[in-house]
């Protein structure tokens, strides 16, 4: 093992993700070392992150919070230096002292520093989906021009990568398909008659995982494992024939890749983000995650379900947005993004997310997007159309 410590930049570091990637870091200071942390808003997180990790960076995303977070790091007489704006966001992402970037920013806010990162060749450590399926053949070609790591983070994503054979151009003669499995969610079993009664609170009750509102909420109506059937097709270069989702309620399984001669190999393990974090962190390598180990004895029967599309239908617009032109899948996201924070905000019906994505995906009609300017275009006029959508649909 080399003896020089990975300087990782934490992009996120106060979300789940981020937490989670801070508890992997601080089990082996022997191997890592946190070089500069991100967070939107959360400047008591950020500020308890910095005085255990010392990062030589923090970043906030507006300057008033910056200035909160400056003053309490002068107060206690702490050195690191603080930042606000996209802008420093994409400067820790692509800075040359940092080794590795754990891109744990949700929604499309993270696309930018996530191409900074790819840009600069880092090892780049991929929790936000939206990076895949805004960007997609944009972001997949800045990684191989900048000669970036790419390592998938997501639970399902990472199954499959750890499934695959290391060697990636034996890929396409090998693979017939991927299954990414999901938990269903908390509504899995629920009569779709009820689901206008839904509230946000009941939306954000994982059964497995703890997660953050947007991401739990789109857990609920499977637009998470929409986005993901996306991801998996840029990051795997599939067809979107090629990835097929099935229901595994207990998710021990997190993921399979069937090849050509019908043979499955399934990755296995606890539903703890941190495990798929410890592999991204220290590929090829293993490293002790904190995660408790399965215990094959008391396993109880592992169980799958066809995805139901009358229950889910938002998971099945994936497929549609992957046939459809390209940036269909950036005003998709897009729609989401808006149309869960109308539900979280009690302005719209749980049952009724679907209807403005659906509606924003027949009036927002793209060209193909061939910069990150035109990915961002292409984002605001979708949730333009979603906010009105959503204006029309509310509760």
């Amino acid at each position: 093992m080399n003896s020089v410590k990975q300087r990782v930049t934490v992009l996120g570091s106060t979300g789940s993700v981020g937490v989670s990637t801070l508890d992997v870091i601080a089990r082996h200071p022997d191997r890592f070392e946190v070089f500069a942390l991100s967070a939107a808003t959360r400047v008591d997180e950020l500020f308890a992150q910095c005085v255990r990790f010392s990062p030589q960076f923090a970043v906030m995303a507006s300057a008033p919070h910056a200035a909160l977070l400056a003053d309490k790091l002068a107060s206690n007489g702490l050195p690191t230096r603080v930042l606000s704006g996209e802008g420093a966001i994409e400067e820790i992402a692509s800075h040359e002292q940092a080794d590795s970037v754990m891109a744990a920013i949700v929604g499309a806010a993270g696309l930018g520093p996530c191409l900074a990162a790819a840009r600069a060749g880092k090892r780049l450590m991929l929790a936000n989906k939206e990076a895949l399926v805004v960007g997609g053949e944009l972001f997949m070609r800045t990684v191989h021009e900048g000669g970036a790591a790419l390592l998938p983070i997501d639970s399902e994503h990472s199954a499959i990568f750890q499934c695959l054979p290391e060697d990636r151009s034996t890929w396409a003669q090998r693979v017939d398909h991927v299954l990414l499995t999901a938990s269903g969610g908390p509504f899995r079993q629920r009569d779709p008659a009820t689901l206008a009664e839904i509230t946000p609170e009941q939306a954000c009750a994982h059964p497995n995982f703890s997660m953050g509102r947007k991401i739990s909420v789109d857990s609920a109506t499977m637009m998470n494992k929409a986005l993901e059937v996306i991801e998996a097709r840029w990051l795997f270069d599939l067809t979107p024939e090629q990835v097929k989702v099935v229901i595994h309620p207990q998710q021990i399984i997190h993921s399979m890749v069937q090849f050509q001669d019908s043979s499955v190999i399934a990755q296995l393990g606890t539903p703890d983000m941190r495990v798929p974090i410890a592999c991204g962190l220290a590929w090829p390598e293993r490293i002790a995650s904190g995660a408790g180990k399965l215990d094959f004895a008391l396993l109880a029967a592992l169980t799958f379900e066809a995805a139901d599309e009358v229950r889910f239908p938002g998971l099945h617009l994936a497929w549609h947005a992957l046939r459809a032109a390209p940036g269909t899948t950036a005003v998709l996201n897009a729609a989401n993004e808006v149309a869960v924070e109308a539900f979280l905000e009690r302005r719209l019906r749980f049952d009724r997310i679907h209807a403005v994505n659906l509606e924003t995906l027949e009036r927002v009609l793209p060209s193909k997007p061939s910069s990150l300017a035109d990915l961002l275009d292409l984002d605001a006029s979708a949730r333009a159309a979603a906010r009105a959508a959503a204006l029309r649909f509310a509760a």
